[in-house]
């Protein structure tokens, strides 16, 4: 981003198949719609881990799931939309997961996940500088 497009607000979505190959194309998106963001590397890492998730371990795999990222001056907002499943908390003692990157990345309070009309899942990460 230019430094006048830094002060500006940016919105990114799309909707990806629910396919492995298409969490590449996720980071190469957010990579072009980020450019020049202080936390971008921070926001793809996040995203690639997000979409992963809804592939793997939501409904989503083999249909489809939906990237969101809100860009404003000192902050963005990652979002993806699965078509959601049964959520599993993670066992004490288990090996440390990416939601766990997660918020080591955007710290206490600044991740979370919400239910959707239609019965799927957000996960959301919020990033500060």
């Amino acid at each position: 981003m230019s430094s006048a497009a830094a002060e500006a607000a940016t919105r990114y979505q799309r909707t990806f198949h629910g396919r492995a190959d298409q969490v590449a194309q996720v980071r190469r998106d957010l990579a072009a719609h980020l450019t020049g963001s202080p936390a971008a590397a921070d926001t793809i890492l996040i995203a690639s881990e997000l979409a992963a998730n809804a592939i793997i371990h939501t409904q989503s795999r083999g249909s489809t799931f939906t990237v969101r990222c809100h860009a404003s001056p000192g902050q963005v907002r990652i979002e993806v939309e699965d078509l959601g499943g049964p959520w599993r908390p993670r066992n004490p003692g288990d090996r440390p997961h990416g939601l766990d990157i997660i918020q080591a990345l955007t710290g206490p309070d600044q991740w979370g996940t919400q239910a959707t009309r239609t019965g799927g899942r957000t996960v959301w990460a919020r990033l500060t500088w």
